[in-house]
């Protein structure tokens, strides 16, 4: 689609959009703040609002989106699927499980996976996971998990316990216990934390919640080096990272890493349906039988033909291709902004995090002058400013995408 098609935004809220928000916000609990835009349609990289103004997504439903809105092979899929059987329980196998996890084992190396819905099921699946290996395996009665600085694994009760984030916090306790908090970042700080009761090393190749954060050259190697030789899992959280978000299939590879567990979300569903799953070796997922875990939609057969579908995609190659080309473009296009109200810019593939100098404004302020100017993106932390397009975003929407941003900060310079 094309940029000249992108439609300018008032400063008043047309009457459908505000009749819209006025009733969600009415019956909806206001656990987000969302930017005054209700979206109607979508394709490709671009969706269109209620109102018929078009923007270009540069986020992708937080990465669930890596292969652009209606990814044809996936809604094939999906429409294919609806039309057969959504939903027999694990109570029965269903045609579409053997190739969904026979082919997503294959896609990481791995030999056996363990489907769920939502990145924080998967978040809770790889702690238990992790927990009874230690206590089967190495005979760890009270198993504790190396977490990092900065991290977001999900909301529920277990993972908030190991946050730092008061807003996250604040209200939910009393927490589960069981986790050690080191820097991210730091090997040394991780190696001395490590003692005969760590069970497991859980972190994000890239924190994508604290601005996207990109850890040290070298790092993720030293951690597998580190929890290989005591014999402690390793456990990737990919969820929002991997899936060609980074330029690979997994951002560990990066440092050419191999964890014991992948923790996987988001884009393997294709933006249609939540889809999760821990994916790993028999001698370590190995040890969940009968009774021990499980989830009624788990691996449906709706998700799996949709994960199937999605699998298939990534394994031509061609998305992790187009992150890391056009990555570099977004990259270098943001880094000639440094000085010019932009004070650092972090990321791998087509996924950045824009820090925003506090003396011009906010993160959100710009997103919502970039909103005026078609463009939709999110901020994070107060500072930084998210970018991560779907990955079928073409060269000249990022350089369209550039050039907003370039004129949002100066209309907040002068304003």
């Amino acid at each position: 689609m094309s940029i000249d098609q992108a439609s300018p935004v008032t400063e008043e809220l047309a009457p459908t959009t505000a009749a819209h928000i006025a009733e969600i916000e009415a019956h909806a609990a206001h656990n987000y703040h969302p930017l005054d835009v209700v979206i109607a349609t979508a394709s490709g990289a671009w969706v269109t609002d209620v109102e018929g103004k078009r923007y270009l997504d540069c986020l992708a439903a937080y990465s669930a989106v890596n292969l652009g809105h209606g990814h044809p092979d996936v809604l094939a899929a999906a429409h294919t699927q609806l039309d057969r059987v959504t939903l027999t329980s694990r109570a029965f196998h269903h045609d579409q499980m053997a190739a969904f996890v026979t082919e997503l084992a294959a896609l990481l190396n791995k030999d056996m996976v363990v489907p769920m819905n939502t990145g924080a099921e998967a978040v809770e699946t790889g702690i238990k996971v992790a927990r009874k290996y230690a206590q089967d395996v190495r005979g760890i009665t009270a198993p504790e998990i190396i977490v990092m600085a900065g991290n977001f694994h999900g909301r529920t009760t277990t993972v908030i316990s190991f946050s730092d984030d008061p807003v996250a916090r604040d209200g939910f306790g009393p927490f589960t216990p069981g986790f050690v908090t080191v820097p991210f970042g730091d090997a040394a700080a991780l190696e001395s934390a490590i003692t005969p009761n760590t069970a497991a090393v859980l972190l994000e190749p890239v924190q994508g919640e604290a601005g996207v954060v990109v850890p040290p050259t070298g790092y993720l190697a030293k951690v597998r080096e580190i929890t290989a030789a005591h014999g402690v899992l390793m456990i990737a959280d990919e969820i929002q990272s991997g899936l060609a978000r980074t330029g690979y299939t997994t951002a560990v590879e990066y440092d050419g890493v191999v964890p014991d567990l992948y923790l996987l979300g988001k884009a393997l569903g294709g933006g249609v349906v939540p889809v999760s799953a821990v994916v790993g070796n028999a001698d370590v997922l190995g040890g969940l039988t009968p009774g021990t875990h499980g989830s009624t939609f788990g691996g449906n057969p709706l998700a799996a033909a949709v994960a199937t579908a999605v699998i298939r995609i990534l394994a031509t190659g061609e998305f992790q291709l187009r992150s890391r080309e056009l990555g570099e473009r977004l990259h270098a296009g943001l880094r000639t902004l440094a000085g010019g109200g932009v004070t650092a810019v972090r990321g791998r593939g087509l996924w950045a995090g824009v820090d925003i100098d506090p003396a011009l404004g906010s993160a959100r302020d710009v997103a919502l002058l970039l909103q005026k100017r078609g463009i939709l993106a999110k901020d994070t932390h107060e500072r930084t400013l998210r970018f991560a397009p779907p990955l079928v975003i073409e060269a000249d929407e990022i350089d369209w995408l550039l050039e907003q941003l370039a004129g949002a900060l100066k209309d907040l310079a002068s304003a």
